[in-house]
């Protein structure tokens, strides 16, 4: 929480967002999954926005529906650059069940001195903030629902536009927007088409035999 406070403080004068959208979505490593195969998949975390010149931050929660039995962790990792670092990675931990109680990240912003980092930059499609490894449980069934959302602090991400308020104190406007669009992904885990062919065949069998 310190950090996400902090993030402000660095890039100038904070204010809210409105009349413009901004958005979180959820990449899968897999869409389906084959859980006699596959331990773990990744969950990757974008930002995108219609307003500003670079993300600066976020304090993002990951919420599942359909994950007991079939997820057994989740780990949060860091950022796209080791820039990203620099104000600090602050990792709530799992919540069990495939949902994680949220990670804080962050860069220092101090214009004109220090300038976003060029991976954070918007307008050339989404930017990566981070990722979740999820641990899948060997063998099970089963389709999960996963959502980002806010709910660690005031706002659920932040965006400095370095062109705004030239020639100011600290020049930049950022902005810190509490309830951008939260995207979602689906996964379905599954065993292996193969065993499943094995399962019925041998209930093939074992019912000629009760014949």
């Amino acid at each position: 929480m310190k950090n996400a406070i902090a993030l402000a403080a660095v890039a100038g004068i904070a204010s809210a967002a409105a009349a413009q959208t901004a958005s979180l979505s959820i990449v899968a490593s897999q869409s389906v999954v084959d859980s006699t195969m596959t331990s773990s998949i990744t969950l990757s975390v974008y930002a995108d926005a219609d307003f500003g010149t670079h993300v600066t931050g976020a304090a993002i929660t990951m919420g599942a529906a359909g994950g007991a039995g079939v997820v057994d962790s989740m780990s949060a990792n860091a950022y796209a650059t080791s820039d990203w670092q620099a104000l600090g990675f602050d990792d709530f931990g799992d919540g069990g069940d495939g949902n994680h109680d949220g990670l804080v990240l962050g860069q220092v912003v101090f214009l004109p001195f220090i300038q976003p980092d060029a991976a954070s930059a918007l307008g050339n499609g989404p930017v990566f903030l981070g990722s979740f490894t999820v641990g899948i449980v060997a063998n099970s069934a089963g389709i999960v629902d996963w959502t980002v959302g806010g709910g660690i602090g005031t706002f659920a991400l932040e965006i400095i536009d370095v062109n705004a308020n030239p020639g100011g104190n600290p020049p930049g406007e950022v902005f810190q927007v509490a309830a951008p669009d939260f995207g979602s992904a689906r996964v379905e885990v599954v065993p292996a088409p193969s065993a499943m062919a094995v399962l019925g065949l041998g209930g093939l069998v074992a019912g000629r035999r009760r014949r």
